[in-house]
């Protein structure tokens, strides 16, 4: 009978020792087995997702336009609306200003007269014309004390001036010296004071004028008119509480397309074939009532300019329910007796 193989403690001591020292081995290979197969696993889930990604961009860049246009981007910035939101918003306002209401916010100005004036009365003048001021206040401006008076009875008058294109020159600090003396101008801090940009200066001046002084109307006069100012509050007097009043010597007139040629209008061409200006109160003297004048003050960053201040304003009139009073006392170069205003 054949005996079962037997092992001999020498070989059965060798064999714990081989399976004690694989174990590890195993376990470290499997180990890196498995990050083996994690990593591969990222790295195909990378390269899908770039894939991926690509594909879209792709797809992207052949569906959309080569050149954005002004809308587009418009539209990505969330302003394609921005121009009639404003518009509608600024209508808002004016609407609730000539209703009364907000009516603290056009008292922005320290020198705001909490007075109730009739009128207040500018008279356009420029750097050079130091000596036409002195000769009215010499005649129908009242001036020191007296100017004081006449704004009691209700009558505020101010030379109206703007800056210098070289801020505080000399030009600058002669009008605030002169200023200081007699107290009598009502300076445009925003406007620049040359030819070129006297349309604009209305704008200024209106604006100005409503945030500083409470007033039924407002008097824009060229530094060349005498006033019979007794005159000219007796006529304010009679049109008292009227609203809308844009009063005048009304005129209209051909407009001139030629350039270098006197009072030409570089807008000709928005005046129709026969190129004839709108009535419009002529520009040596005319007057507004307070509404229409916060209507101004209220749209003045979108009120276009022409070539002249009184068809700027002839044209902004046309927008609004103004009513339109012709008088011919304000007609300056006529031989009326009974005017209230002549060339000086």
């Amino acid at each position: 009978m054949e005996g079962l193989p037997t092992t001999t403690k020498g070989e059965r001591r060798w064999r714990s020792k081989n399976i004690q020292t694989s174990s590890p081995s195993l376990l470290m290979a499997f180990l890196s087995c498995v990050a083996w197969l994690y990593v591969a696993g990222r790295l195909w889930q990378d390269t899908e997702n770039r894939k991926l990604l690509s594909d879209i961009l792709k797809k992207n860049l052949e569906q959309r336009p080569k050149v954005l246009t002004v809308e587009d981007k418009m539209m990505v910035l969330g302003c394609k609306d921005l121009d009639k939101r404003i518009a509608e918003a600024e209508m808002d306002l004016t609407l609730a200003k000539s209703q009364g209401y907000l009516k603290n916010q056009l008292r922005t100005s320290e020198s705001f007269s909490e007075k109730k004036l009739l009128v207040v009365i500018g008279v356009y003048t420029g750097f050079g014309s130091y000596l036409t001021r002195q000769t009215f206040r010499a005649s129908w401006m009242p001036r020191g004390n007296a100017l004081k008076k006449l704004e009691e009875r209700g009558v505020a008058i101010r030379f109206v001036i703007g800056r210098s294109a070289n801020r505080g020159d000399s030009l600058d600090r002669n009008i605030d010296e002169e200023n200081r003396k007699t107290k009598d101008f009502l300076i445009l801090e925003g406007h620049e004071e040359a030819q070129e940009e006297l349309p604009k200066k209305v704008k200024f001046f209106f604006s100005t004028a409503v945030q500083n002084w409470d007033a039924e109307f407002y008097v824009k006069v060229d530094d060349k008119i005498d006033i019979d100012l007794e005159g000219l509050i007796g006529l304010l007097e009679h049109r008292r509480s009227q609203d809308s009043a844009y009063i005048g010597c009304m005129k209209s007139g051909e407009v001139f397309s030629e350039v270098g040629k006197d009072w030409y209008e570089p807008d000709w061409w928005k005046f129709g074939d026969q190129k004839s200006y709108f009535r419009h109160a002529t520009g040596s003297l005319f007057i507004l009532s307070k509404n229409l004048v916060r209507y101004i003050d209220v749209n003045s960053a979108s009120l276009k300019t022409y070539a002249f201040d009184d068809t700027s304003v002839g044209s902004w009139m046309m927008g609004v329910q103004a009513t339109y009073i012709d008088d011919n006392r304000l007609c300056c170069g006529s031989i009326k007796q009974d005017k209230v205003c002549s060339l000086a």
